[in-house]
């Protein structure tokens, strides 16, 4: 099958699942379980969201939280990545960040807002780094796996053809570890939106989507937050197709280290 077409096929399957997904819920809207206060329908949800990209603000809330999570989720890759590599080709390295990280790794980011904003007030700045806190770990430790995990004996191979440093690493150790780093950067990413969403129900002035979250809970506008969480799915899931997806076939499948999902 052709590359487009496994793509169509890949859209056909996304739609069902949603339109499943969409049914269920629907059903349960109309069981009469819950209140419609709290369970809207989704003609409801549809308006309000039509609505609130109609006049501009949702579309500024989600510019405002994509910055913050862009922002942090570049720092997490541009420190995780390297420290990674630099923790798993150096053993000093790693000996000195290990033990500091695997102690960092487990504190939830979310217990830190409060923290980051006695020392850097309520804003940005506190937002984002948050999210670079927890995007950073899983960018940290796949990296670190995946550059221990290359084959030596490519090393072997590609030095007894006379491979200097800089072509082992940029021909051999990177290829070798792209699929860790790949999936690195997708947790990293998925790290930064739940940090993103908690960080800006507390530290957000009054901008992001975690924000019109909080906020429409204190007023009981359940089809305001549910519109806000269509948003941030639907956001995750064209970086996932889009980015991610497009990165890993100019990367990890043209390489030859992952084969392409068939069917």
């Amino acid at each position: 099958m052709t590359e487009n077409g496994q793509r169509a096929r890949s859209a056909i399957r996304a739609a069902i699942t949603l339109a499943a997904a969409a049914a269920v819920y629907e059903m349960l809207a109309r069981s009469g379980y819950f209140a419609p206060a709290l369970l809207p329908k989704l003609s409801i949800i549809v308006h309000t969201l039509i609505a609130t990209l109609a006049d501009g603000s949702m579309i500024q809330h989600a510019a405002a939280t994509l910055y913050r999570v862009m922002f942090g989720f570049g720092l997490a890759v541009a420190v995780g990545i390297p420290l990674g590599i630099l923790m798993a080709r150096f053993t000093a390295v790693e000996n000195f960040f290990l033990p500091l990280v695997s102690a960092l790794m487990p504190i939830p980011s979310f217990a830190l807002v409060p923290l980051f904003m006695l020392w850097f007030g309520i804003g940005n700045l506190t937002t984002i780094l948050i999210v670079f806190y927890a995007a950073t770990f899983p960018m940290l430790f796949n990296t670190w796996s995946g550059v221990r995990s290359v084959n030596p004996i490519w090393l072997r191979a590609a030095g007894c053809m006379g491979a200097d440093e800089h072509s082992l690493f940029w021909k051999v150790i990177i290829p070798g570890a792209s699929p860790f780093i790949i999936t690195g950067m997708r947790q990293s990413f998925l790290r930064a939106w739940i940090a993103v969403v908690g960080a800006e129900m507390i530290a957000a002035s009054d901008w992001g989507l975690g924000w019109v979250i909080f906020d429409a809970k204190e007023f009981l506008n359940t089809d305001t937050m549910l519109a806000a969480l269509v948003v941030i799915g639907a956001i995750g899931y064209l970086f996932e197709r889009l980015v991610f997806g497009s990165l890993e076939r100019a990367t990890v499948l043209r390489w030859g280290m992952m084969r392409s999902a068939k069917g």
